[in-house]
């Protein structure tokens, strides 16, 4: 199977090599149009020509080597850079609608200008998507001259903005703005009873920044929009207290992975005694028994400064990918509660739920989509099988000498902490700036405080300081820097040697660079390549390496330490194959992890088809396109509004509760499928039933005060935030043989048949 393999990856490569070489050829093409004896009045002119072509229907492809000449000449004059051959090669691939991967520090903001001039020609509108409102923000400021210049319109979205300042910046040719908020933005549109209170316009090309992390990692997100808070909810409190007094083993059992927990027949006798309230699993009890298993997985699985933080007497979560604090996030409702209580907090109910989707269904809202990242290349199936995505890998500028280092591996985690810090030590004698990505806010200050009493002065970067992301970050490449971050210094971040000072530069080099040290692997590739980029950017040296633990949890997970007949010890092991299999056990977690996506994609896509046919109906409705009165116009709004909300809370019922159909010998997704098919069939007629009623009850009155008086109309407040899925945490299995074999197969069939999701 290897061999197979290997020869597929050859044919990937043959294929991506002769892409670049088209790319290469009218990259150079474009560079020899030259426009340098051009006046600024000549420029702007051409650019006018490009826009008047664009929008008689001129093919951008046949008006593209002329647009990126210009650019190319505009970004010299109104910002001082030169455009490498790579960044145009960059450009041509996210114009064809490929994912380009493209080495840390290669200009990924400069490429996508490009492919944004060209594509806001026609006057439909571009949107960059990136990574938080800081960038979204800067990229729009330091790119917008040239759009200016030449003619276009630009600007950002930001959290907080008015309507009208959305709707403004909406209207853009081209928009830089967060997926989430754009995600967000677009639910407020879905409950709009007046046209003029949507700020989104039709979706047009969108280019995505850190692709990765928003196409992938992030991907099956729930965006949500809730009508008002209910009232702060406390009986969590005594929830949490029996959790509290129940004993792992005797009251309750952990899947083999610990991803979830169960009580036992003692440990319901228990909690019975302990609330007194008669049968556990009587129907009149199901609430306790819910709230009871709330308590107990937020007791036991979810652990502070690991899952999240408390910070000015609030819950925050930790993004897993990036370690950083996930903003405007929660649990599902009862899990939140519980957490809120088991830190003696109140936690105030969430609304109704109004509207929900998916980054990845949001995102797939645009006809034409690209995106770029650093890290693509491990997870090409992926995007191909979800997005139809291609992934093209762009080379770098210069060559990439940095030094991958083997991963060292210990016995035990006391023996590779040891290790960790007298390497660190020795490294920080010699004034090398050194980054140690870490596994979580608590391993972070536990190394810290290591380093502290070793006299090593160091920065750490984790959720607990996130603010201070910037400052850190920029002066980690100074001469003697050390900073111990979680994985989110691996996101957007570009750290030049010596801080940016070309003094201090030159003697970091002479040092052999920036050091990168993982302290674990990650389930995911990428997300060790992403730490690895921090260094070795446009050529600069530099070198990583990662330390692992037999005791570390993925390897407990698959059994590695079993497998290894080592005595325990303090040195490293010195057995090559393990590396190897390391790597393979990522890359059977990633298909496994992939194939968990696609199964739960079954539960939501259908959901998803639902809504989009609904809001067809009602944005036509919206917009005027159906003969209505305005007052038919607001009752069916209003009464599709109502409707779904309520479907959207059958839904959520029915997800929580459709894995107990498998204990019935029903196919969980099938049953689940028949189960809202039969439940949104039934949504017209209510629509229909409920909007006659009110008509009546309305005499035909087109008076937006007897509208309000009989309630019809947008809810007072409204909120968005975003639920964290459990479901992929909870659903993970173990190696077995089956899992490798399917894994394998998945691997080799699928390029080559072209095998579909279904």
């Amino acid at each position: 199977m290897n061999i197979a393999v290997k020869l597929m990856h050859k044919f990937k490569d043959r294929d991506n090599q002769n892409k670049l070489k088209v790319y290469q050829d009218k990259a150079e093409f474009i560079r020899k149009r030259n426009l340098e004896a051009w006046d600024d009045g000549q420029l702007q002119a051409e650019s006018l020509r490009l826009q008047k072509e664009a929008k008689s229907g001129t093919p951008l492809d046949e008006l593209l080597v002329d647009a990126y000449a210009l650019v190319c000449e505009t970004v010299k004059r109104k910002l001082g850079l030169h455009p490498y051959n790579v960044q145009i090669m960059a450009a041509i691939a996210l114009h064809e609608r490929y994912l380009i991967e493209q080495h840390t520090g290669e200009g990924k903001t400069l490429s996508a200008v490009m492919p944004a001039y060209l594509n806001a020609l026609t006057g439909k509108g571009v949107h960059v998507l990136t990574f938080n409102d800081y960038l979204a923000n800067r990229d729009a400021k330091w790119m917008g001259p040239v759009y200016r210049f030449l003619g276009l319109t630009v600007n950002s979205v930001q959290a907080g903005m008015s309507l009208l300042q959305k709707r403004e910046a909406y209207a853009s040719d081209i928009t830089y703005v967060t997926a989430k908020e754009a995600g967000f933005d677009y639910l407020r549109d879905t409950i709009a009873l007046n046209e003029a209170d949507t700020v989104h316009r039709p979706f047009h090309y969108v280019i995505v920044d850190e692709a990765d992390s928003l196409l992938l990692d992030e991907a099956r997100v729930p965006l949500v929009i809730s009508g008002e808070s209910g009232s702060s909810k406390s009986d969590g409190i005594c929830f949490a207290e029996v959790a509290r007094q129940l004993n792992q083993a005797e009251h309750y059992d952990f899947d083999q992975f610990q991803r979830n927990v169960y009580l036992n027949e003692a440990g319901a006798a228990e909690a019975e005694s302990l609330l007194g309230c008669g049968n556990l699993y009587d129907s009149h009890n199901s609430h306790l028994l819910t709230s009871l298993n709330c308590a107990l997985h937020v007791e036991t699985l979810f652990k502070k400064d690991v899952d999240y933080i408390v910070r000015d007497g609030k819950i925050e979560l930790i993004e897993e990918y990036t370690g950083r604090v996930a903003e405007n996030r929660y649990l599902p409702d009862g899990l939140q509660a519980a957490l809120a209580a088991k830190e003696g907090l109140q936690w105030t109910a969430g609304g109704k739920i109004l509207g929900t989707i998916t980054l990845q269904h949001f995102i797939s809202l645009y006809p034409r989509i690209c995106g770029m990242t650093a890290t693509a290349h491990a997870s090409a199936m992926d995007f191909e099988d979800i997005y139809r995505l291609q992934v093209v890998q762009i080379p770098p500028n210069r060559p990439n000498i940095r030094i991958d280092h083997p991963h060292r591996i210990y016995t035990h985690k006391e023996a590779k902490f040891k290790a960790l810090v007298q390497e660190i030590l020795s490294v920080h004698r010699a004034g090398r700036p050194i980054l140690i990505g870490t596994s979580s806010v608590e391993e972070s200050d536990k190394l810290a405080e290591a380093l502290a009493v070793a006299g090593v002065p160091c920065h750490v970067l984790n959720a607990k300081n996130d603010a201070e992301e910037a400052g850190i970050v920029a002066k980690a490449g100074e001469i003697g820097a050390v900073t111990v971050s979680t994985n989110m210094a691996g996101r957007g971040v570009d750290i030049r040697l010596g801080g940016g000072d070309p003094a201090q530069a030159e003697v970091v080099a002479k040092l052999g660079g920036l050091y990168v040290i993982g302290t674990h692997v990650n389930e995911s590739v990428r997300i060790d390549d992403q730490l690895r980029g921090r260094s070795g950017r446009q050529g600069d040296p530099g070198a990583s390496v990662f330390y692992v633990s037999l005791e570390d949890e993925l390897l407990l997970r698959f059994g590695i330490h079993k497998a290894v007949r080592a005595p325990r010890q303090d040195e490293a092991l010195e057995e090559p194959v393990l590396s190897s299999k390391i790597t393979r056990i990522q890359r059977i977690v990633m298909g496994q992890n992939f194939d968990i996506h696609q199964e739960l994609n079954c539960y939501s896509d259908m959901m998803e088809d639902q809504r989009r046919i609904l809001y067809e109906e009602r944005l036509g409705i919206l917009k005027g396109e159906q003969p209505m009165s305005l007052s038919e116009q607001r009752v069916r709004l209003f009464y599709i509004d109502e409707f779904w909300a309520d479907h959207l809370a059958y839904v959520s019922y029915l997800r929580e509760s459709i894995h107990l159909e498998s204990l019935a010998r029903r196919n969980p997704i099938d049953e689940f499928h028949a189960q809202i098919t039969q439940a949104y069939e039934q949504i017209p007629a209510k629509i229909n039933r409920e909007s006659a009623n009110m008509l009546v009850r309305l005499g035909g009155s087109n008076d937006p005060a007897e509208w309000e008086k009989l309630g019809l109309k947008s809810p007072a407040s409204t909120r968005t935030y975003i639920i964290n899925d459990q479901y992929i945490q909870n659903k993970r299995s173990s190696w077995t043989g089956t899992t490798e074999f399917a894994y394998w197969l998945r691997t080799i069939a699928r390029p080559i048949f072209r095998l579909s999701k279904y």
